[in-house]
This record gives structure tokens, sequence and C-alpha cells, in this order.
């Protein structure tokens, strides 16, 4: 009789959550998307370059409502969307668009869990698309502007006993602004997309003492049986020690001490190399320790590989991947879903996707003007996949004038366009350093939105020498 009241109050509960959110509009819902529930939406941990044992997601259903931009934060809201899925998508539950003249606020609470307590509290966001504002506990902590790259805020001085309310304003003008934003279009038609407006990746909240790490880029020299790791670290002092351990599953094969700051190298004898026929990835332990004591610790994982050019004996340039000729071959994959729009409905859509291009015979994919999720990169490390990371396309704004570029002269474009472009694919860069499988960088597709082209190709080249650009794909 106990086990029969328990499912019944199981049942009523899933009914109540349903009842609260189910996919909007008629458009074509992926399989996936019958797994989902406010419940259980994209749970897996979202940064595996830098996993901690204790997190909270913040994904489910929040509050919602578009006001006219300025406004105050609205007395009631319109209703329930379900985060992270952008508000103009079939799975979000709510499928509206906003527009440049309007804003999208959310509102949702937690509860910090009572282990936590005396712990540094970080408020970490996947992807905001476009100008973020976030409110804790009605004050303002922080903003953001870029819809392609995570961002996070110490949320520990603001925090209240019991409940946590959290607000977050976003504003959006897609393609009317000087912007990077891809295949979005206020008015989509032909080769251009619905546009993505708010929060579109995982949400979370992790705990980490004062001091803590920020960031690991590993970079691989097989030449020398090298692997460099740079560490990045908050509020840390020359005398913070970090110790960095590289493993073969459970085999230690190189380990490395050195102050905050330093780049530590590894030797590594008889390196395991990766490439899209054997992707194999060595387990990577970063500690930070202060007088002996550890203070935080992190996993992440690392890939002994090279990308480089070569000349053959015919005088013509080849690709080569770890000193040998390796012919890339792939799709260009632009990473929208039907119902879920920029968001894969989860995560076993995304790995599907890419494991599908391998099966098709393909070595490469090429992600064209968009940013992925962390995971979705972890997994082509994982399965062995070479990638082309895109920036994301800029504005066709009424300052730019496309066609002066193809009548052989430098196209004009506004101070803020050049800002915007310069702060995100630098941002672009930074998130995505440590996945091995990505091998090129493209700055431009084609002739849009080109500016100071050999400028911000050299640029690129020298931000990150340990792999190729190729400065206008297509």
């Amino acid at each position: 009789m106990k086990i029969k009241f328990l499912v019944s109050l199981l049942v009523l509960a899933n009914t109540a959550s349903f009842a609260q959110w189910q996919p909007a509009g008629d458009k074509i819902k992926t399989s996936w998307a019958e797994t989902i529930t406010p419940e259980n939406v994209l749970p897996e941990y979202p940064r595996p370059t830098m996993e901690r044992k204790d997190w909270q997601n913040l994904n489910g259903l929040w509050e919602y409502a578009i006001l006219p931009e300025g406004q105050a934060e609205p007395a009631s809201f319109d209703g329930k969307i379900l985060v992270p899925f952008a508000v103009e998508s079939s799975l979000s539950g709510v499928q509206k668009r906003v527009g440049k003249e309007n804003e999208l606020w959310y509102k949702r609470t937690f509860k910090v869990p009572s282990e936590w307590k005396n712990r540094t509290i970080l408020l970490n966001f996947g992807a905001v698309d476009w100008k973020a504002e976030v409110y804790l506990n009605d004050i303002k902590i922080g903003a953001h502007i870029g819809g392609y790259t995570p961002f996070s805020f110490d949320i520990t001085p603001f925090l209240t006993s019991g409940s946590q309310k959290l607000v977050v304003k976003v504003w959006d003008p897609t393609n009317e602004s000087y912007i990077p934003r891809g295949k979005q279009e206020n008015n989509p038609n032909s080769i251009w997309y619905t546009p993505v407006t708010g929060i579109w990746q995982t949400v979370w909240i992790e705990p980490v003492n004062n001091k803590y790490i920020e960031s690991v880029i590993p970079v691989a020299d097989i030449d020398r049986n090298r692997l460099q790791i740079r560490v990045n670290t908050k509020n840390t002092q020359p005398a913070n020690i970090i110790k960095v351990t590289l493993k073969d599953n459970n085999k230690t094969v190189a380990t490395a001490n050195g102050i905050s700051g330093q780049v530590l190298d590894l030797y590594v004898p008889d390196a395991k190399l990766w490439s899209p026929d054997s992707p194999f990835l060595y387990d990577l332990e970063v500690v930070l320790i202060e007088k002996g004591k550890e203070i935080d610790k992190v996993g992440s994982y690392a890939a002994m590989r090279k990308i480089s050019t070569k000349k053959d004996k015919d005088g013509f340039t080849r690709l080569q991947l770890n000193n040998k000729d390796c012919f890339q071959f792939g799709p260009l994959d632009q990473g929208w879903w039907p119902d879920g729009l920029y968001t894969a409905p989860t995560d076993e859509a995304l790995v599907y996707d890419i494991k599908k291009t391998k099966d098709l015979g393909f070595n490469m994919i090429r992600k064209h003007v968009k940013v992925e999720p962390a995971r979705w990169y972890t997994h082509c490390d994982q399965l062995g996949v070479l990638v082309w990371q895109d920036m994301p396309s800029g504005d066709h704004g009424p300052q730019w004038d496309q066609y002066q570029y193809f009548n052989g002269k430098e196209a004009v474009r506004s101070t803020v366009s050049e800002e915007n472009y310069r702060k995100e694919w630098k941002d672009i860069m930074d998130f995505l350093m440590p996945h091995p499988s990505i091998v090129v960088w493209v700055p431009f597709n084609e002739s849009w939105g080109q500016f100071k082209t050999p400028e911000i190709v050299q640029w690129t080249k020298n931000y990150d020498p340990s792999r190729l650009v190729n400065p206008a794909s297509g």
C-alpha cells in the first residue's frame, strides 16, 4: 500500500510539471524531445575540461516576461520557460519573438546546499545571447555581452538565508545591430534562421574556496615529447603551488609543480598520439595548494597531437596531423535543431550527430558560424573528430556596405562592430583552447563581414600558434 502511495505521488508530481510545460507550436520535434521533463533537462556536467565534484544545476522551469526595453523588473511574469532553451524555440514551451525593441526577463529562486556553508559560490552561465544583466536578491551583480561564451559571477557577498532570488534581463538585437550573430535573422528566410534570444546553455552554481582554479589549457609538443599546461587562478599569491598530474587511465605518466601563473612542462615519453583513428586522451588532475593543503582540485584531460602544413615533393601544401599527411574531409555543420534551435534537446542528441558524421566517412566537422556548448567539443575530443571552428559572422548594419569589399576596397565598419568582433573572437578562443579536436580557427566566413583581414588573421595566429588559421573559409 505504501509503495502504491509513493508511485501515485510521483505520477502527480510529473503531471504537475507537464501542466506547467510542454513543447510549443507545431514545429518538427526530434525523438529526443520526448524524453525531456523540467526535472531532467540537460543534467550533465557542462564543463568537462575543468570538472569539480560539487555543483548544482539550475536548468528547468523559470518565469519569463517580455517587456519594452528600459522598463523595471515586472511585478508579474508572463508564464514559465524551460531553461536553457531560447524563448523562440519550441522546447522552451514559449516560442515567442522578442525583437530589438524589447527585453526578455527571467526569474527563479534556488537554495544553496547547507554543506556549502563558508564556501565561495560561483554562478555560471554557459551562454546567453546577447547582452545579459544579472541580479541576485534585487542587487545587480554584473553584466555580460556576447552570445557564444561562458561567464561567471562570485555571488557569495549577495547571498541571504533561505531562498535566493535570481533575475536575468536580456537584450538581443540579432541582425539589427553590430554584433556577431551567425545565421540568426529577425526575418528568417532562405538561408537565414530563427533568432536565438536569451539563455541557451546550462546555468549552474558550484562551491570553491576564495582562491581557486579558473582555467586549464594544455598545449602539446609531440616533437619534443612535451605537454605544457597553463593554469590560470583567481585571488592567488605567488606562494600558492599548482600540482599537475598526467595519467594514462590510473597510471601516472608525469607530474609537475610550480607557482601559480607559470607554464608547467610535462615530459611524456612514448606518447600515445591523438587522431581520428585513435582519439586517446590522457587524464589530467590539477590541484591548487596553500601551505601544504589542497584548496581546489579539478579534473581535466589532454591529448598529444600536432597540426601543421608541409609542402610535398611537387610543391603543394598539405595538411598534416602528427607529422603525416592527413586529408581533412567533412561537412559544414551549422548546429541548428528544429525543436531547440541553438540548443540540442539532449546530450545524447549532440553525440548522435557527431557519431553519424564519422559513420558517413568524415574525419572533420567545420562548425559553421556558431559555437557549441563545451560538451560538444568534448564529444569530438573523445570520438576523434577534427574541428574547424568559425567565428560567428557579424552585422550588415546601416554603416556596413558589403559590396565595397567586392570592389576591392576595405569595407566600412562602425567602431562598435569592430570592438564586438574582437572581444568575442578572443573570448571564443579562450573558451575553446583546451579542446584538442579543434585544429583550425576560421576568423571569417567567405567575404561576409571581413575587415582588416591580414591584421585579424595575424592576431589569430599569434594568439594561438598551436593551430592553423583559415582566413576566410569558402
